[in-house]
């Protein structure tokens, strides 16, 4: 489990820069760059979105990576300490990024 601090103010599962999902995805199954790779799981927040009755912000969560070539990605799983999701503003999960990729 990492430590996530997520900047992406315009997703659902957002509060206070934590999580409440539980778990997210990271796409980049070709990235070389952390700009190549999203949260996958960013599920854009709208004026009229349900937010999980059960919002529990966490610091820590398990994370699913598909960036294959990030130091941090062993057998599809981050094993970085700490993550950063960066995209403020996002509409979309393109406009997300892992901070933290790094490549091998």
């Amino acid at each position: 489990m990492a430590q996530l601090d997520c900047i992406v103010d315009s997703c659902v599962y957002n509060k206070s820069e934590c999580c409440c999902k539980g778990d997210i995805m990271v796409g980049g199954k070709h990235a070389h760059h952390e700009d190549d790779t999203c949260c996958e799981s960013f599920s854009e927040k709208r004026g009229d979105s349900y937010t999980s009755a059960l919002e529990h912000p966490c610091k820590t969560i398990s994370i699913d990576c598909e960036a294959s070539k990030c130091v941090y990605n062993s057998n599809y799983k981050c094993f970085a300490q700490h993550v950063d999701i960066k995209g403020s503003g996002a509409s979309d999960c393109r406009e997300t990024a892992c901070a933290t990729f790094k490549e091998r």
